[in-house]
């Protein structure tokens, strides 16, 4: 079955397509609630003000996610200062403020999610399972407390009514480096109508912090976070080592052959595709091509050994279907800074195998691999399990 190209782009669906967008922004002039998530950012303080004006009622609320348990680890996410900033604005705007604590849930979720694959030899997505079990989680479910008919962020990505699909479906943004959808493919599909991205017809960042600026935000200017936001210094290894139950142990590198060329100090201070740090001298440059967590050996081979072209998947969402296609063709990025490639995706019994047009660089165990169509729109996605 093949799901990519067969749209009908005609003047009676456009036409279908406009009134439907129509009909809901009617609905939602109707002084509708929204519950919108705020982390004293640029992004999440000029959604507030694009909603405001677009007539919602606007309740600001920060997320209390991380408490570290030394001072030194303090999170950029969710500090004091993030909350002081969201408040201000949201004081600024005149509407509610409000701190939740879902710390418990983060551990649990993220934190110990992210500690656990790493000892499993795998490399996680803590954004990915943030918005999974948090912010379209718990953080939807606290706007059905609020009686909120939306939840809003200010996530780069768009929310659409499709035709084809005939229902709302989750859009690439309008400006593809800032693009977020990579990391969004988890939420649930009955949410999607329930969500706004009140930047999603703004082209560029420069025009967010513009707007931000216009009305005199204090955070017009505040810089993007672009670290893990537990992880403030970005070094994960100390951190894993910090609050891992088992230290990591040392063991042998060894190409593919299984002849062994070097020494580690642990699975956890390596990933798919690293060519720094591996610490050996060869005839030629050496990447990690695999990690053995039952040999407790890094494999590392030559630049070619990293292509694939196949990966499995599990742990699959589908925003655009009832269950697993048995084949699909569609465009499918192996990691959020890749480009979507051509690929036909297979059922199988307990996932998906993913066969790519072109070989893909190191495809990478615990990453997400997400599935678009020729329109951008996201059809779904799961955790990559192996790349054979």
């Amino acid at each position: 079955m093949m799901y990519i190209g067969d749209r009908t782009k005609n003047n009676h669906n456009l036409c279908r397509n406009m009134y439907k967008e129509e009909e809901r922004m009617e609905k939602d002039k109707k002084k509708k609630r929204v519950l919108l998530g705020m982390s004293g950012g640029v992004d999440s303080s000029t959604s507030a003000i694009l909603l405001k004006e677009q007539g919602y009622e606007v309740i600001g609320c920060t997320m209390k996610l991380w408490e570290p348990k030394l001072e030194e680890e303090q999170s950029t996410c969710c500090d004091i200062k993030s909350v002081m900033d969201a408040k201000r604005v949201c004081d600024m705007l005149e509407i509610p403020h409000y701190t939740i604590n879902n710390k418990e849930e983060f551990n649990c979720y993220v934190v110990n999610n992210f500690i656990e694959e790493y000892t499993s030899a795998r490399t996680p997505n803590p954004c990915v399972e943030c918005n999974k079990h948090l912010k379209f989680g718990c953080f939807y479910k606290k706007a059905k407390e609020l009686e909120c008919d939306y939840i809003a962020t200010g996530h780069y990505a768009r929310i659409e009514y499709s035709n084809k699909y005939e229902q709302y479906v989750l859009k690439k943004s309008k400006e593809e480096i800032k693009d977020q959808t990579y990391f969004l493919y988890v939420i649930p599909k009955e949410e999607i109508e329930h969500i706004l991205f009140p930047l999603q017809d703004y082209e560029s960042k420069e025009d967010t912090r513009k707007i931000a600026k216009k009305n005199g935000l204090s955070v017009a200017d505040k810089k993007d976070s672009q670290e893990i936001c537990f992880i403030p210094d970005n070094n994960y290894k100390e951190f894993l080592l910090k609050y891992m139950k088992n230290k990591p142990k040392k063991g042998n590198i060894v190409l593919k052959s299984g002849e062994i060329v070097g020494k580690h100090d642990g699975l956890i201070n390596y990933t798919i595709g690293q060519r720094k740090g591996i610490g050996i001298s060869y005839k030629e440059p050496l990447y990690v091509v695999d990690l053995k967590l039952k040999e407790n050996e890094v494999v590392v081979g030559t630049k070619k050994d990293l292509y694939s072209n196949t990966l499995y998947a599990d742990e699959l969402n589908w925003l655009v279907f009832d269950k697993t296609p048995e084949k699909l063709e569609c465009l499918a990025k192996i990691r959020y800074r890749a480009k979507e490639e051509k690929a036909i995706v297979y059922k199988t019994s307990d996932g998906v195998k993913v066969e790519f047009n072109k070989p893909q660089r190191a495809i990478t165990r615990g990453q997400s691999v997400v599935f678009y169509d020729e329109d951008g729109v996201v059809l779904g996605g799961g955790k990559i399990t192996s790349e054979k």
